[in-house]
């Protein structure tokens, strides 16, 4: 029988059992299967995994169950030396698979991705050696050329001529029209080598990649040169040529719209893409802000809402629900949502902070859906909050391993960023914002709290990402907690803070207004008011949310509330004294007061 044929320039691939289970190799052939994609040889002397999973398909089975009758697969002997390895067999000869993906189920005992499993020796996955697969009808892209060696290329020569460019200056003659990215790898690691570093060559192929096979003609093509966005419309295939310098041997025509636009005028969104630092940039998630670019040079309005337009109006019924009589106060808070896009409650406990952000975060967001609550303490890290790896155990083999993980912060990042979302307001809310250490915390998300127009490059992901413009975020800080060193400058900086106290609006007053609704006798309002007064410390006011709880109002609720909840609060406060709290602090030296 012959031997199939070889995908040329494909080398071989392995995937890697769980439990030392061994290895599975095999290589792609040039001729397709019936789902259209190459089909796969797996090596004689493979691992399989003997055990299928129930959500393997019922074709797998069929195929498994033949190869084992016909003698294809056998059982691998246990050793006793590897006593923790789950059962194996081994294929007897090479077998032909209708694509990577059949193999990786064959191998693996459950429906996985053959582009995704099937790995090199250097780990790069099998998929960077196929072919151009489905993509959008028409992307758009970046490409930089303000600044190639020194040179202006926009400016010089890309608007002039018609065209963008890559250098490419030591690439051989490329004979594809749609090379691969296992291709381009090989001609920029032989290209380029002493020339470029790792990490340079690794953005060289990505950005080649783009600019030759996923870039097509009729797609939305920008550059930005001497401060304005320039658009324009792909109109040629990818070219090799000789160019002076090497400053630009890889073309495409370009059909350039009249005019530009500032970049301080463009959508928050546009120029969130814009800052990533690459050459070429896939910038299709923005297609359509910039189609709604007006052509004609000038001023030009931005077409992404405005934080303003995110979030509602302030309404009576909400202040009302609140019990805030003065809804210039919320009104004042809705701004500062606005101009900042962060802001933080502070106040001594019971003021009502949690609360209150809860409350209009819902409000403003259209309902619970659209916010996320997270608690800081002294152990919370980058990890917890944004991303990290963490010990996640796979559904099919019951193995623990570390894989990159969202925190809540990315999770609703990357959800208001959705596409139906991104006029919805969504809202991150920090309780205990300075239990933390805030800086160990926020990592390099410090910047974009500040810059929300910029992207920066993520430690562990190595995604350029940016805080959607739609995303809120509200802490609250309890000014009572000496043991926790309040928040720094450079979070003051990036923060709005509003105080909740009890000495001013709209606290102030707020119990006597609630047991008025309620229709409850105005006692505690009183005793509270005088409580505070005797407090030397604003810090350590008590807040009137320990008096609008059920319990206080039973029977000798308002005593027990007293004894148990707000005095230990003032014995530490004075700890170390010698003060008799309960004499000066308690309710019945309170009421002679208030008789």
């Amino acid at each position: 029988m012959p031997q199939p044929d070889r995908l040329p320039g494909a080398p071989d691939f392995r995937i890697k059992l769980p439990q030392d289970g061994g290895e599975a190799h095999g290589h792609l052939l040039t001729e397709f299967g019936g789902n259209g994609t190459h089909r796969f040889l797996l090596h004689e002397g493979s691992f399989v995994a003997a055990e299928a999973s129930p959500s393997l398909n019922n074709h797998g089975r069929r195929v498994r169950a033949e190869l084992r009758v016909s003698g294809s697969l056998v059982d691998v002997l246990a050793d006793p030396d590897r006593s923790g390895t789950l059962p194996r067999w081994v294929a007897t000869r090479d077998i032909p698979c209708n694509s990577s993906s059949a193999a990786a189920a064959l191998v693996y005992g459950y429906d996985a991705s053959g582009p995704e499993s099937w790995r090199t020796a250097e780990g790069h996955p099998l998929a960077d050696y196929l072919s151009t697969a489905w993509r959008a009808p028409r992307k758009a892209w970046l490409v930089r050329g303000n600044n190639v060696s020194g040179h202006n290329l926009v400016r010089q020569l890309w608007l002039k001529e018609g065209f963008v460019s890559l250098a490419g200056a030591h690439l051989p003659p490329l004979e594809e029209a749609d090379p691969t990215k296992s291709a381009l790898r090989r001609f920029v690691e032989g290209g380029y080598e002493g020339a470029a570093s790792y990490n340079q060559k690794r953005g060289l192929v990505d950005e080649l990649h783009g600019f030759l096979t996923q870039m097509r003609v009729g797609d939305t093509v920008v550059t930005i040169g001497d401060g304005r966005l320039h658009l324009g419309r792909i109109t040629g295939e990818a070219a090799q040529t000789a160019s002076p310098g090497g400053l630009s041997n890889l073309r495409r025509s370009v059909s350039w719209q009249p005019g530009s636009h500032p970049y301080e005028e463009l959508p928050e969104e546009v120029q969130q893409k814009l800052s990533v630092q690459h050459d070429v940039v896939d910038l299709t998630g923005v297609l359509e802000a910039l189609d709604g670019l007006a052509a004609p040079a000038g001023p030009v309005a931005p077409t992404d809402p405005a934080a303003s337009d995110f979030l509602p109006d302030i309404t009576d019924a909400l202040a009302a629900d609140l019990l805030v009589h003065e809804k210039e106060w919320l009104d004042d808070v809705r701004e500062l949502l606005i101009d900042e896009r962060q802001l933080v409650f502070y106040g001594p406990p019971g003021t009502g902070k949690t609360y209150l952000a809860m409350k209009l975060a819902e409000h403003f967001g259209g309902g619970p859906e659209q916010v996320k609550i997270v608690q800081f303490h002294p152990s919370y890290a980058y990890e917890d909050f944004f991303e990290g790896f963490r010990p996640v155990e796979d559904d099919e083999t019951r193995e623990v391993a570390f894989r990159l993980t969202a925190g809540p912060l990315r999770e609703l990042a990357d959800l208001a960023s959705r596409e139906g979302n991104r006029n919805v307001p969504h809202f991150l809310i920090i309780d205990e914002i300075n239990r933390a250490n805030l800086a160990k915390v926020f990592g390099e998300l410090y910047f974009l709290l500040e810059y929300r127009q910029r992207s920066v490059r993520l430690t562990y992901s190595g995604d350029d990402f940016a805080l959607p413009p739609n995303l809120f975020v509200i802490g609250t800080m309890n000014t009572a907690d000496r043991s926790i060193a309040l928040v720094d400058a450079a979070m003051r900086r990036r923060f709005a803070f509003v105080e909740l106290s009890p000495r001013t609006e709209p606290t102030a007053g707020l119990l006597a207004r609630w047991l008025e609704s309620e229709g409850k006798d105005g006692e505690p309002a009183r005793l509270l008011d005088t409580l505070n007064a005797r407090i030397d410390d604003p810090d350590f006011a008590i807040g009137p949310s320990y008096l609008m709880k059920p319990g206080v109002y039973r029977k000798g609720g308002l005593d027990r509330t007293w004894r148990t909840k707000i005095l230990p609060l003032l014995e530490e406060h004075h700890y170390g004294e010698g003060l008799d709290v309960a004499a000066r602090y308690g309710l019945d030296s309170l009421r002679e007061q208030h008789p």
